[in-house]
């Protein structure tokens, strides 16, 4: 027990240090390419490096697999320099018993990262979004989906425009009953606008079978109301982004993601994204075990046993083509080419038993 407890520790700090490294790398390389990005603006550096911050949480919590590997690879390559691995062997435990310890403490670490660390990486990812946008465009553009359908809110330097839509199509270029209320710069409403349809178009709204109440400066909106058969306003935003924001899982906590996918469908959109995304946060800590295994099965070994450095150059090139495996697995299980459930938890489990197979392999024969 007192020996797995050590092994875990060793495990633990060999993973807290190699991601605190790569967190100062972040952070060097993102306030870099903030002061790229906002360039020729008036933007304090504390501003620029809060932004780096922003984007932080996002990017070492996209890596953690690479970091867990590269963790293990400290550790195994420290325990065989200092023969620790062999007197284990002496004392009788197998590989895979010394396994265990680390199992658990990288199995545990993806539980913490997906309940703890993936809310954070959403709120930090939507506060970046918005205060660029802010930085860049000076306006604020809101998008959320409720019980109520689906709210956008655009502004700019004019004013500001509230969006609610009971339901659109599959990708979001078409509203069905929808109201538009128009603000000036000051607060004050502007007009409200009742349509069947809306549609973006050339940074127009295009509306089908409107009705629009003048609300200042009417005595009786109602009495100077209009009707439209099609009616157009001039809009910021654009049918990309309206996509793209609705499309980005990773922008939405894990513990809302449930409710999210509910509301969606209900909106009329399509969250089979969302449903890929939850599958593979949730298939994340075997991911990491996975990654712990790859990494294990290739430095568990003397270092005097000679060919160390090829060894090690091939768990990390194996360690990256399972990262990418897993994202190209997630991408065709978002485009419906793979079920959800084999996209997200194949390629753990399936790196998972070859690596225990190897292991069995060199140690056992």
């Amino acid at each position: 027990m007192r020996l797995d407890l050590y092994f875990a520790r060793r495990f633990l700090r060999a993973l807290l240090i190699v991601m605190a490294i790569f967190a100062g790398l972040i952070v060097m390389v993102e306030s870099l390419d903030q002061i790229r990005n906002f360039s020729g603006l008036d933007i304090g550096s504390m501003a620029i490096f809060s932004m780096a911050l922003l984007r932080l949480p996002r990017t070492i919590y996209d890596i953690l697999p690479i970091i867990v590997v590269i963790a293990t690879l400290v550790l195994f390559l420290g325990l065989a320099r200092s023969s620790e691995l062999v007197v284990s062997r002496a004392s009788g435990r197998s590989a895979l018993r010394s396994l265990l310890p680390l199992v658990v403490v990288v199995f545990l670490f993806g539980l913490l990262s997906v309940a703890v660390l993936n809310p954070v990486a959403s709120t930090t990812a939507r506060s970046f979004e918005t205060r660029s946008a802010l930085y860049l465009k000076g306006e604020r553009q809101v998008f959320s989906v409720s019980d109520e359908g689906l709210w956008l809110r655009e502004g700019s330097q004019d004013g500001q425009m509230v969006i609610r839509a009971t339901r659109s199509n599959l990708d979001g270029s078409e509203l069905f009953d929808v109201s538009f209320i128009g603000f000036a710069k000051a607060g004050l409403p502007l007009y409200r606008i009742e349509a069947e349809e809306a549609r973006i178009k050339g940074g127009q709204w295009q509306l089908v079978n409107a009705k629009r109440w003048p609300l200042l400066g009417a005595a009786n909106p109602e009495a100077a109301a209009t009707y439209h058969d099609t009616l157009t306003l001039n809009t910021t935003l654009t049918l990309a982004e309206i996509q793209d924001r609705f499309g980005t899982p990773q922008a939405v906590s894990i513990w809302d993601m449930s409710g999210y996918i509910k509301k969606l469908e209900t909106a009329g959109f399509s969250a089979r994204s969302y449903k890929m995304w939850l599958q593979s946060e949730l298939a994340l800590p075997f991911t990491f075990v996975a990654m712990l295994l790859i990494g294990a099965g290739f430095t568990m070994r003397h270092t005097r046993l000679g060919r160390t450095s090829t060894l090690v150059v091939t768990a990390i090139i194996l360690a990256f083509a399972f990262f990418f495996l897993r994202s190209f697995a997630i991408i065709l299980g978002q485009n419906g080419l793979l079920p959800i459930s084999l996209a997200a938890w194949g390629p753990p489990m399936a790196v998972i038993f070859a690596s225990l197979a190897l292991l069995l392999h060199l140690e056992d024969g």
